[in-house]
């Protein structure tokens, strides 16, 4: 059923969880898994990170977020065939294209990131959910965490 799943992680604190579900979901279905991130400048950045040029603040962010996927595709074991991708934008946007680039069957994503935005705004999820031309999975904690 699925052949291309992408886990859109945030790096908020859900994202061990929906990276989990990614995981048995592709291997369920014999699928490779994608990592993929949004970055954009959150508004708890600490204030040293405002010393930063905007290019050097964006490829500081960009690097740690390689870092962070590196490590979670580290944890699979046995390892699943998939790309990991960060890319700049606004994260709905970024997870919706970035589906499209790699022809994905079946996005996974957190139902809430820790963006402020989200609450006022209406949340990234249902952005994605409502723009994506794949099926979407929004994961969410159980009600007793």
């Amino acid at each position: 059923m699925y052949k291309q799943v992408l886990a859109a992680l945030d790096g908020s604190p859900r994202t061990d969880l929906v990276f989990r579900h990614a995981e048995q979901l592709a291997r369920m279905y014999g699928a490779a898994l994608h990592l993929g991130r949004a970055i954009n400048v959150p508004a708890g950045v600490p204030i040293e990170a405002w010393a930063l040029s905007g290019v050097e603040l964006t490829e500081k962010l960009t690097e740690d977020a390689h870092s962070d996927l590196a490590a979670l595709r580290g944890r699979l074991s046995p390892p699943l065939p998939g790309r990991d991708l960060v890319r700049v934008g606004r994260p709905a946007q970024v997870i919706c294209e970035l589906a499209d680039e790699l022809a994905c069957d079946l996005i996974v994503l957190g139902s809430h990131g820790f963006d402020v935005l989200d609450r006022l705004l209406g949340t990234t999820a249902a952005r994605v959910v409502n723009h994506a031309h794949c099926s979407v999975m929004v994961v969410r904690p159980s009600r007793s965490a």
